[in-house]
């Protein structure tokens, strides 16, 4: 089966999925994969942490399809709201496992944009995205490096696509701040 799978083929492969086509499910799956494991992993400690995340995720996603509803928020939302929970989830039995607090974001692996930038702009990028608070990183995350769109980000996050497009401008600011902060101090 082809990996890429058009936006507007979504929509026919979750009323297949709902109706049990395991094929539906496998495309849905591998076109959703790669973003949800980046998402996870920039919030859990480990590779296999993510993994389990995302894995625990599709369950759940299976479980629960006849709930999803396709108007608002689109299929990718659904996902990342389910992924959100379960992240959550986890970073809670974390923190009572260790006693200690986890922190929002713990994996500095390389953002997908560092193929694009130089070793050094990619480092300074990641050091000041590490620098944001934690609601401007899962904004960001979810806007810019999952690509979705500001209703589907607003109902992963609970709140009004006007609110997210603005915040996503207000994080962005920060970010360009900082990342000027961390390029002036390389020089």
């Amino acid at each position: 089966m082809d990996d890429e799978v058009h936006p507007t083929e979504v929509p026919g492969l979750v009323r297949r999925a709902r109706e049990g086509d395991a094929s539906a499910w496998e495309a849905l799956y591998r076109r959703a994969y790669p973003r949800l494991l980046a998402y996870a992993r920039r919030r859990l400690p480990g590779g296999e942490e993510a993994q389990d995340a995302v894995s625990e995720t599709m369950v759940r996603a299976v479980k629960g399809i006849h709930r999803f509803r396709s108007e608002g928020a689109g299929f990718d939302a659904w996902l990342y709201g389910i992924l959100r929970h379960v992240v959550l989830d986890a970073q809670g039995g974390q923190r009572r496992e260790s006693g200690d607090p986890v922190p929002e974001v713990v994996d500095r692996a390389p953002l997908p944009l560092d193929g694009m930038l130089h070793q050094e702009e990619a480092g300074a990028l990641r050091a000041a995205f590490g620098r944001l608070r934690s609601g401007d990183q899962e904004l960001l995350e979810l806007r810019v490096v999952a690509g979705l769109p500001a209703e589907d980000a607003a109902k992963v996050l609970g709140r009004r696509a006007g609110a997210v497009r603005m915040a996503q401008s207000r994080a962005l600011a920060r970010l360009r701040s900082l990342l000027d902060e961390e390029t002036a101090g390389a020089d």
